[in-house]
């Protein structure tokens, strides 16, 4: 499993709201461009189409699009995924930080090849800044 953490400066619930709204996946997670929810929305077993990035990978187009189902939904503590046709599991777990703030880390599973071969081993990094930049957006309005 490879993670990557950031704390992240907002209350947890703050954070949580963001990430538990379906069509803001795209926004924080970088291998998605655009979601599609089925009808389940934020739900154990929900199947979500996801549209890929631009970035092509090992038998994987740009643009092309894959499905999604939810396996754990934790209110305000964790959002995990399985990637139907990149055989990976991935999602994000939040904690209570000090001062008001949230320790966010993302996370994906696979074989470690199989991380290699979709250009995945970045995806926990660039997920949690991503979300602390949007967090941060947030919090100067």
């Amino acid at each position: 499993m490879i993670t990557a953490s950031r704390v992240v400066l907002a209350r947890r619930e703050d954070v949580w709201e963001l990430i538990a709204e379906p069509y803001n996946l795209p926004d924080w997670w970088p291998a998605y461009s655009g979601v599609e929810p089925d009808r389940k929305g934020l739900a154990e077993d929900a199947r979500w189409t996801v549209v890929r990035s631009r970035r092509p990978g090992f038998l994987r187009k740009p643009r092309g699009r894959g499905l999604i189902v939810i396996r754990r939904v934790a209110p305000g503590a964790e959002l995990a995924w399985h990637d139907v046709a990149q055989r990976i599991d991935a999602g994000i777990r939040l904690e209570d930080g000090a001062a008001r703030h949230t320790e966010a880390t993302a996370f994906v599973d696979a074989p470690f090849l199989r991380l290699v071969a979709e250009g995945a081993t970045g995806l926990p990094r660039l997920a949690v800044t991503r979300l602390y930049d949007l967090c941060q957006t947030a919090a100067k309005l």
